[in-house]
């Protein structure tokens, strides 16, 4: 008797992982726009569907004047308002600087704000990003691989000199990683 009930237990329990198996499996990931608002941005950041480096090229592609470069990203988790979507800034070589919103979840763009270039960079000029040897995009790829394959989710640029240096967060598996990349495509941490 006690035999046939472990053996019943046994096969109870053995189903019961079975089935929790399947159904974790099986579910689709959530999307960035729908996730726990406790958790961490680079957290969010990870599990959107749409990588920073697409997000980058659907800003760049954006406008009427060609030659537009993106030079800053901001991953933003979802709120009332907006989606999770990332935060871009192209400046084009007349110097004019357009903020993009780009969805996470959808790669499509959702907003469009002209910016005052002066506002966020008072020691850069929109020919500083022009003349720059490594794209922000290049500098994305650099700092994934640095970090060990993990997901790029903001960028920002800096002045180094009279050149541009790039500082990128890279979502990892557990934790977020901060790379600088310098204008020759160098890490410098």
């Amino acid at each position: 008797m006690i035999t046939r009930l472990a053996a019943a237990a046994g096969l109870l329990a053995l189903s019961t992982s079975l089935t929790l198996a399947q159904t974790a499996t099986s579910t689709p990931a959530e999307p960035a726009s729908k996730a726990d608002s406790n958790l961490k941005e680079w957290q969010v950041a990870k599990i959107a569907k749409v990588g920073l480096a697409q997000a980058l090229t659907t800003a760049e592609a954006q406008g009427d004047e060609k030659g537009g470069r993106a030079i800053d990203a901001d991953f933003e988790k979802a709120d009332s308002k907006d989606p999770a979507h990332y935060s871009v800034k192209v400046v084009y070589p007349s110097g004019k600087l357009v903020e993009y919103g780009i969805n996470a979840d959808t790669g499509a763009l959702y907003k469009t704000e002209n910016q005052p270039f002066e506002r966020y960079f008072t020691r850069l000029k929109a020919s500083d990003f022009q003349n720059a040897k490594t794209s922000l995009k290049d500098a994305l790829t650099i700092a994934e691989q640095k970090a060990g394959g993990g997901k790029a989710y903001e960028a920002e640029v800096e002045k180094d000199g009279s050149a541009v240096q790039y500082e990128i967060k890279v979502a990892g598996a557990d934790k977020e990683q901060e790379v600088k990349v310098g204008p020759d495509g160098k890490v410098l941490n």
